[in-house]
């Protein structure tokens, strides 16, 4: 009876591990080996993290835990992909509950009952690399569409565990001045007026 029960735990758990090693493997780093076609942004792969300066003291960071896009992605000719985000500012996550909601509804911070959404929509994509690209694009915020860069680099292609096509990794980094956006509040009191943000983010085809 305890061989049987121990030689079906070692089946499942070798099964298991086979199901694993087919759901991940090492991506394949060039643009080219990813399939041509829409993908679709994994928000449980992304990372969208903001930091300002405290005063000269700190950078202090948040983050926006709700993201969704999509990526039109063309690998031979990848300044022709296209790329559109939408961020959730209600979703802003500080780590303090109550600072959270002052953020989210305050008309001096996001206010997201007049703005509900900040979008990004890509308009030019300059290869700087074999795996990075500067994406310039109209970012949407508080109302305001002004251009911004996203320094990207592209991780590669390969299997996501639970994704049945491939999926795309990459990272990006951009600052701007949030008093281009009508957000000024605090900056004479030393809170900073520039604003970087980081993305780590994953699309899956289809």
């Amino acid at each position: 009876m305890f061989f049987a029960q121990y030689s079906r735990r070692c089946v499942g758990l070798l099964a298991v591990a086979m199901v694993l090693s087919a759901c991940a493997s090492t991506p394949e780093l060039t643009p080219s080996a990813a399939p041509a076609g829409n993908y679709t942004l994994d928000p449980t792969h992304t990372s969208v993290t903001w930091s300002l300066s405290h005063a000269g003291l700190s950078n202090y960071t948040a983050r926006f835990d709700k993201t969704s896009g999509t990526l039109d992605f063309d690998p031979d000719n990848p300044e022709n992909s296209a790329v559109f985000i939408t961020i959730d500012p209600a979703s802003v996550s500080t780590g303090l509950p109550d600072f959270d909601q002052t953020l989210a509804t305050d008309s001096r911070y996001f206010d997201v009952n007049s703005y509900p959404e900040i979008t990004f929509v890509s308009t030019q994509i300059i290869k700087t690399g074999d795996s990075t690209a500067d994406i310039t694009g109209d970012l949407t915020f508080r109302g305001v569409t002004k251009p911004v860069t996203l320094k990207t680099k592209f991780y590669g292609a390969g299997k996501s565990f639970g994704n049945p096509g491939k999926t795309l990794g990459f990272s990006a980094e951009t600052t701007l001045l949030r008093s281009n956006f009508n957000m000024t509040h605090l900056i004479s009191f030393g809170i900073g007026d520039q604003v970087t943000i980081r993305i780590e983010t994953e699309f899956n085809e289809g």
